[in-house]
């Protein structure tokens, strides 16, 4: 009560913030009568001049007034749109790095224009993210009037272009394109052998449209580039032979909550009886165990045209959120394996991970990051945990006038669909245009074969009909249109009224359903009333549907049973309603805390992967191979001879043999003992062991290989060392890397057992995912060193690594649509004198450097 006084009194967070940025609208109106006077070609002009005033030292934000106007003027020369106030807040909002939420119809489209043309002057790039490629082209096209009118460069990246337009396209002032684009991009030019080859600059600004269908929805998958394992497939066809003999209950139990599948006692011995083995849980069938049970999952949880369909002879996904098809992107764990066993398709090899990222954690790269939608203030809080980014909500140009009727709930799911066709005929019989929105392809085929049996035209949009999504969601204001759609499709594509329709009451809103999300919801209803029409909405549920069954709670049912529900009788009541509500938020608390705990695992892998591809970077970038690689020799080196020869231990009782066969392996170095006073590097240089230290030993074997690799270049010739240099230096990390992501994989996979050992298994994954890093770290230089060190290098070297080079470059390009860190990698650049490990510390500790600040 008194936090509801407070606000009326000063008004919360929101209004402040829409006052603060009324004060640029004022600026921009009190501009516009000047800027209009301007002639096209005095206009057209403003872009250098604003580039001039910024490489001067101007701000950004002091040009966006004058940068708006010019933007509105042009919208409105070229496009014959002119930006409303309310556009211009949300423009300024995303300049700012916030997340405009503006109603379905506002012109969010256009409300971009302002943020990306402004950015785009400092020259680093712009990049506008969308839902799907059909999107990005046309926005890039409709759009991209204004920005080439006023001299900005426009590209799109899409599916299937070429390396050359890709990189061309990265290249321009704004680049349009989809979420998975921008991200399988990255993670592709980090496989890539030559830095000129890298299609993406630096990741300055990105604005994402639709921004809580790509940043929370589609967050809970994260991007992964796969390339086949060794694996046979037959395994997956015995297994799913067996499956039918197994039955609910009997054999296995289901969660559906936790979407989990348990073999019982009964089951796990007509498992061992079918396949012929002693004990299923014996660790030589741990394989077989862990195929059995995602057989299971594929029959039990996973349903075609649900969660999957079978087109052309593949099994192909369906994005539980958009409900469309996701072409290249495969379950993992052998679980997709054993949908194809299940559906009777050819079974493709498992596949080993080359690179992943998460969504979060390749937007949180970006220096700005801003995002528009028509609902994301119920997600505020997530936004704000996870990406540091505040929603705003911004006002209505006009006032919302749709009518959002109570929820009519049934006791089953055959009233329920009784009921929402003679909703539809009666929408129909009056000309009223009607949007259905069903949430999987299975309930759209079947409401859909129902109107076909009352002679209803109709189309219906799903994931099988996605190519012609945005066509037939633009027709579904017209008179008599009735569109059955799954979920949000057509998202980002106007609907308007045709002639007549406004009188007959507007789009009306069918949802047969509840989402898991109110925000999904929200998303349906906010196809109608857009602009100011008018409009209406409704929802219909059953007792059987599947938010109700499995997270409503019985109180539901009970309520239903006292409030003397019959059958095809509907209940309206605000208990009802309420519980409905309780459902979605336990839900969503559900959702959150699965991609939260995702993040939080990634967050781990992040860190590694910024070292590692920090590294490859420089390996690419830098002018000398070499001086790495010798870098990398005396880091090795000394790591290896502190445990030979530790402190405190007198130089006679070092083991020699052990330092010599280490160092004869890794440099080619020989050490001998020449007598019980002296040692004897490669023959050459002696030292006495009397006042030897570990130092001198690790400077004369380090010198000494130096010296041998210089002797081999000269014979070869430097110009022909650099390329071998710093292929094996991309091919070893490569290899290592890809080993060390399997056994992340694998280490993830374990440490959820050590739960039961009351350990935090985040922690434990933590800290032995950190041991595993330093492991593949060290291994990586050592490897590296006794490569390049040990090589016989030629020219005919050369040529044999140019034909691997191109070979690994294909993977990378048939790599193509496989299903908070600072993006600029530079090179590091020394300008001062290096330090020795061994040398004393610059802090004056006294310590060695490399037990002070070299740690």
């Amino acid at each position: 009560m008194v936090l509801g006084l407070i606000k009326k009194i000063v008004g919360t967070r929101n209004d402040r913030e829409l006052k603060r940025i009324q004060s640029y609208v004022d600026q921009i109106n009190e501009l516009e009568p000047s800027i209009q006077d301007l002639s096209d070609d005095q206009l057209k002009a403003k872009t250098q001049e604003f580039k001039e005033r910024i490489k001067g030292g101007e701000g950004l934000d002091e040009i966006l007034p004058e940068a708006f106007a010019v933007v509105r003027e042009t919208g409105r020369r070229t496009l014959k749109m002119r930006h409303f106030d309310v556009q211009l807040i949300g423009g300024v909002a995303l300049h700012e790095g916030k997340i405009a939420e503006m109603k379905t119809g506002e012109g969010k489209t256009l409300v971009a224009t302002l943020p990306v043309y402004l950015n785009a002057l400092a020259g680093r790039g712009v990049h506008v993210v969308t839902v799907n490629d059909y999107l990005a082209k046309r926005d890039a096209e409709w759009m991209g009037t204004i920005y080439r009118w006023l001299g900005l460069e426009v590209g799109v990246i899409y599916h299937d272009m070429s390396e050359e337009d890709r990189k061309k396209a990265y290249a321009s002032d704004v680049t349009y394109g989809t979420n998975n684009e921008f991200g399988f991009d990255y993670l592709r030019d980090n496989m890539k052998f030559a830095a000129e080859d890298y299609v993406q600059r630096e990741l300055n600004f990105a604005i994402v449209d639709e921004v809580d269908s790509i940043l929370i929805d589609e967050a809970r998958t994260p991007l992964i580039i796969s390339g086949p394992g060794e694996e046979s497939t037959d395994k997956y066809y015995v297994i799913n032979n067996i499956l039918p003999n197994l039955q609910k209950e009997t054999h296995y139990t289901v969660d559906e909550k936790a979407r989990s599948v348990a073999l019982n006692d009964e089951g796990i011995s007509l498992v061992e009886k079918q396949l012929n083995i002693d004990n299923l849980y014996d660790p030589s069938h741990i394989d077989i165990l862990h195929h059995v049970n995602q057989g299971l999952k594929a029959h039990a949880l996973f349903k075609n045209e649900v969660d999957y369909v079978v087109k052309d002879g593949k099994v192909v996904i369906i994005d539980e959120f958009t409900g469309r098809m996701m072409p290249g992107r495969r379950y993992s764990d052998g679980l997709h394996q054993a949908l194809e066993a299940k559906e009777g398709v050819e079974i493709e090899n498992e596949n080993q991970t080359l690179a992943t990222i998460t969504f979060q954690n390749y937007f949180r790269m970006y220096d700005k990051l801003a995002g528009m939608t028509g609902t994301a203030d119920t997600e505020a809080e997530e936004f704000n945990s996870t990406y540091g980014i505040e929603v705003l909500v911004i006002p209505t140009n006009q006032p919302m006038v749709r009518d959002d009727h109570a929820d009519l709930i049934y006791r089953t799911e055959k009233e329920k669909f009784d009921a929402v066709i003679e909703e539809i005929q009666e929408c129909y019989e009056v000309g009223r245009p009607a949007l259905v929105g069903t949430i999987s392809i299975e309930k759209s085929e079947l409401l859909s074969k129902h109107l076909k049996r009352c002679g209803v035209p109709h189309n219906v949009l799903n994931a099988k009909h996605h190519e012609q999504e945005a066509e037939i969601i633009a027709q579904a204001g017209q008179q008599k249109a009735v569109t059955i759609a799954t979920n949000m499709a057509g998202r980002g594509t106007d609907i308007v009224l045709g002639e007549g329709v406004p009188d007959l009451g507007g789009l009306h809103i069918i949802g047969t359903e509840r989402h898991e999300s109110r925000r999904i919801d929200n998303q349906l209803r906010g196809r109608s009333g857009r602009q100011g029409d008018p409009g209406s909405s409704r929802f219909y549920l059953s007792l059987e549907d599947d938010l109700l069954r499995i997270f409503g709670s019985d109180r539901i049912s009970g309520l239903m049973g006292k409030l003397g529900m019959e059958n095809g009788q509907p209940i309206e009541h605000a208990m009802v309603s309420r519980a409905v509500e309780n459902a979605q938020r336990k839900v969503e608390a559900h959702n959150f805390e699965i991609r939260k705990h995702l993040l939080q695992y990634d967050d781990v892998m992040n860190k590694q992967r910024e070292v590692i591809y920090t590294l490859r970077r420089e390996i690419l970038t830098s002018a000398n191979q070499k001086e790495l690689l010798f870098d990398m020799a005396d880091e090795v080196l000394g790591e290896r001879i502190d445990e030979m020869c530790p402190e405190g231990v007198y130089p006679e009782e070092w083991d020699i043999e052990q330092v010599h066969n280490y160092t004869d392996r890794v440099f080619g170095v020989g050490i001998t003992k020449a007598s019980d006073q002296e040692l004897e590097v490669c023959g050459k240089t002696r030292l006495e062991l009397e006042h030897c230290t570990a130092a001198q030993l690790q400077e004369t074997i380090l010198n000494m290989a130096i010296e041998r690799y210089e002797a081999k270049e000269a014979q070869v010739g430097g110009e022909y060392m650099r390329y071998p240099e710093r292929m094996i230096m991309l091919q070893v990390l490569d290899n290592l890397w890809r080993e060390h992501l399997l056994g992340m994989d694998h280490l993830k996979e374990a440490i959820a057992f050590r739960g039961y050992a009351q350990k935090n298994p985040l922690n434990e994954y933590k800290k032995e995912g950190f041991q595993l890093f330093s492991e593949t770290t060290f291994r990586l230089k050592e490897e590296i060193c006794e490569f390049l060190f040990k090589a016989q290098i030629t020219k005919e070297t050369v040529s044999t690594l140019e034909e691997n080079q191109e070979r690994e470059a294909q993977k990378v390009r048939e790599h193509r649509g496989e299903g908070e860190g600072e993006s600029k990698t530079e090179p590091v650049r020394r300008d001062d004198k290096k330090v020795g490990r061994n040398d004393p510390c610059p802090c004056g500790s006294g310590k060695k450097y490399k037990k002070c600040h070299g740690q």
